[in-house]
């Protein structure tokens, strides 16, 4: 089984991305599970989504402690919450961000850089979709680098999803950071 956590803020689609990685990693074959982790927190707020990947039905229904991979959606968490917690030695980690690592992880990094990988979504989804809503980039450039899902599934769940010029413009989000 493959768990995945998402951190972000309220607004940016982190519920919908857990979602769509559950939805995708379904069309091809795979048992999965998407759920949130938050209160009462307003747009802004740092909030969690948990996704899970599997060959065999999943049974287990607990917040993911132990990631195997973890995106932020947001890099100014990394200041603010400990978004590394129960991070193992294989974890993979996706941040939204245009610096460079030495820059993010000035006093040392807890994850082997060859795990990292940053991407800066922000950017990309200004000039596709006009707006900082960054999921569905995140979600091509999680594809590619995680290699669990393929982008083709992703924008499947998508049209589950969206539909008319939106659908457009993730479709097209997706596609562009699947290439990076």
């Amino acid at each position: 089984m493959i768990e995945i956590r998402i951190h972000g803020r309220g607004g940016q689609g982190v519920v919908t991305a857990a979602e769509l990685i559950a939805m995708a990693a379904f069309y091809e074959g795979f048992e999965a599970q998407a759920f949130p982790n938050f209160g009462v927190e307003r747009r802004g707020a740092p909030i969690e989504a948990y996704a899970r990947i599997s060959d065999k039905p999943i049974k287990l229904r607990s917040q993911i402690y132990e990631p195997d991979i973890i995106v932020v959606q947001d890099d100014s968490l990394l200041s603010v919450v400990d978004v590394f917690k129960g991070i193992k030695k294989d974890t993979k980690v996706i941040i939204n961000s245009d610096k460079k690592l030495e820059d993010i992880f000035k006093t040392g990094c807890p994850v082997p850089t060859k795990n990292i990988a940053t991407i800066s979504a922000t950017k990309i989804a200004l000039e596709i979709l006009g707006k900082p809503i960054i999921n569905t980039v995140m979600l091509g450039f999680f594809a590619k680098f995680s290699g669990l899902i393929k982008a083709e599934s992703i924008n499947k769940a998508l049209k589950d999803k969206f539909k008319g010029e939106i659908l457009k413009k993730n479709i097209r989000a997706v596609e562009y950071a699947y290439e990076i």
